[in-house]
């Protein structure tokens, strides 16, 4: 949909202005910096208060992390005197994975896989002495997801209410496992409370015959901002870290003829559908921390919850997703 400026000029300019006034009134002392629209937009308006703010990446060594470029840019446009890069190897993930397990208590290997990162950025942080950390969470959640591109309107707004209804952030439980705090600006009541009234044609619109999300945001910060943050495409954190890889790196950590007996062994016992191999690795790290999922989360029907199929834990979810195991639908 084409928009006439008149439409939406007004709006550009609340959110330059509310961003920036969200931003100092939640300063953060270093900043996990992926260069997405989300963070760029941070580390801009937070270094207006904070001009060596530090910022750090973090890249999976056996991945292919696409942040980078992006970091590059930003760094060089920003004059950034404090970046960092944190690089983990194999080693560094799996001794990562109990903590992560333990901290969010699942073994979702997306979720699992994308928080290792920022356990280990936010533990990079840690160790150089910072304890408000700056995060991009919420964006995505307020503005819409690129799978819901497809959707109508109505669809659209009773989507966003149900994930509205349900939105979690693990770096929360990450930070509190630390010891530290995370600072989520577009986490400000204030923010969010803008951010749900807008129009859905602001939320999602076309730029140069493509959909994008948050596209209010990146006509708001197109001009001041260089072109290729702006609109870069979502990638999820695995994919800006690299992490996606470990489903393939962790291959090796079973043989095929343990990972098929693990996997018997656990359906007949605990009654839990192990998918693959990193699937499986975080089972067991759940298991040993918590116990069955069955046992774990137990049923509560009085707050309308239910079974998962495949790991037998009750979760009350409007969104058909199970945070236990990953499953969807449910």
């Amino acid at each position: 949909m084409s928009l006439d400026p008149k439409e939406y000029m007004h709006l550009v300019l609340e959110a330059r202005s509310l961003i920036n006034r969200v931003i100092r009134h939640n300063l953060g002392d270093g900043v996990l910096f992926s260069a997405g629209t989300d963070t760029s937009i941070i580390v801009y308006e937070a270094i207006k208060y904070r001009s060596d703010l530090p910022t750090l990446t973090v890249a999976f060594k056996q991945g292919d992390p696409k942040d980078a470029q992006y970091v590059k840019m930003m760094v060089e446009f920003l004059k950034l005197r404090n970046q960092q890069t944190c690089v983990f190897d194999v080693k560094e993930a799996l001794e990562s994975v109990p903590r992560v397990v333990r901290a969010l208590k699942t073994f979702d290997p997306m979720d699992v896989r994308n928080s290792m990162s920022i356990f280990i950025g936010l533990t990079c942080l840690k160790e150089r002495g910072f304890s408000k950390i700056f995060t991009g969470d919420g964006l995505d959640e307020l503005f819409g997801y690129p799978w819901q591109f497809h959707l109508s309107e109505e669809e659209f707004c009773r989507k966003q209410l149900d994930m509205w209804a349900e939105m979690s952030f693990s770096s929360i439980a990450l930070s509190k496992s630390l010891g530290i705090e995370v600072k989520q600006p577009y986490l400000d009541f204030e923010f969010m409370d803008w951010a749900k009234k807008l129009p859905i044609k602001v939320k999602i619109n076309m730029y140069n015959n493509e959909k994008y999300s948050k596209w209010l945001l990146r006509k708001a910060y197109e001009d001041i901002l260089p072109h290729d943050v702006v609109w870069r495409p979502k990638a999820p954190l695995e994919t800006g870290t690299g992490t996606a890889a470990l489903n393939t790196v962790l291959e090796d950590q079973y043989t095929n003829v343990e990972f098929v007996e693990k996997k018997k062994d656990i359906l007949e016992t605990d009654d839990v559908q192990i998918r693959d191999k990193e699937h499986l690795l975080y089972y067991e790290a759940f298991r040993k921390i918590f116990g069955r999922p069955s046992e774990v989360f137990a049923d509560s029907t009085s707050n309308n919850a239910k079974k998962c199929p495949q790991c037998s834990g009750y979760v009350k979810t409007r969104i058909q997703f199970c945070r236990i195991c990953g499953a969807y639908p449910v």
